[in-house]
């Protein structure tokens, strides 16, 4: 059994999503970041962690990979265009979606007050989701999903970062997108990852 350690409310949520998309057993340990539970875990304080097999693994990305590599499930086969483009769409949701979330974040709640300027950064970062949301609709292929018929950690954490950034940012997301996210919340593993999150 796995042990997820984090808050469903943060990126805890895509473990959570793919330990229910694989149908694995697994206990929720609850820990906010920069908690001691959450510290021991991760010297950054960072959520999630998973424990496994007496050894911890951190960062949510690396852990839902880890996973998928494991069960042989929610991924394409190392070595496969498949797999270089799957991972292409997953790093391109880290850079362009995620790193903007996560500067918005920083500047409102992360960062010690007098460290943050939301009102500086937001045109800088509204600028660079426009021109991510292009991108995007311009690699989204006919699907349903991001690398064809499979549904992949990329969709995971793409459709993540996608739900995380239309709360912060007002930058209308392009219809594709939108798709991707109303396919990907009507399934039953994200349903159920997400019964548990607002229950938390």
């Amino acid at each position: 059994m796995y042990t997820l350690i984090g808050n469903p409310k943060n990126r805890s949520f895509r473990v959570l999503w793919a330990l229910e998309e694989l149908g694995q057993p697994y206990s929720l340990e609850p820990a906010h970041p920069q908690s001691d539970g959450m510290r021991a875990a991760n010297p950054s304080g960072k959520a999630p962690a998973l424990r496994v097999d007496g050894e911890t693994v951190i960062d949510s990305v690396a852990i839902c990979q880890f996973l998928a590599d494991r069960h042989g499930a929610l991924t394409h086969p190392a070595g496969s265009v498949a797999r270089a483009q799957q991972d292409s769409f997953l790093h391109f949701a880290l850079d362009d979606f995620d790193g903007s979330a996560w500067t918005l974040a920083k500047h409102s709640f992360v960062f010690p007050e007098e460290h943050r300027n939301k009102d500086a950064v937001r045109s800088g970062v509204q600028w660079d989701v426009t021109r991510a949301y292009a991108a995007f609709d311009a690699r989204m292929g006919d699907g349903p999903w991001l690398t064809g018929d499979t549904f992949t950690v990329a969709d995971v954490v793409t459709v993540h970062c996608a739900q995380w950034l239309s709360r912060a940012c007002s930058v209308p997301q392009p219809a594709s997108l939108t798709a991707l996210v109303d396919r990907a919340s009507a399934r039953e593993g994200y349903q159920r990852a997400d019964a548990i999150r607002q229950a938390a």
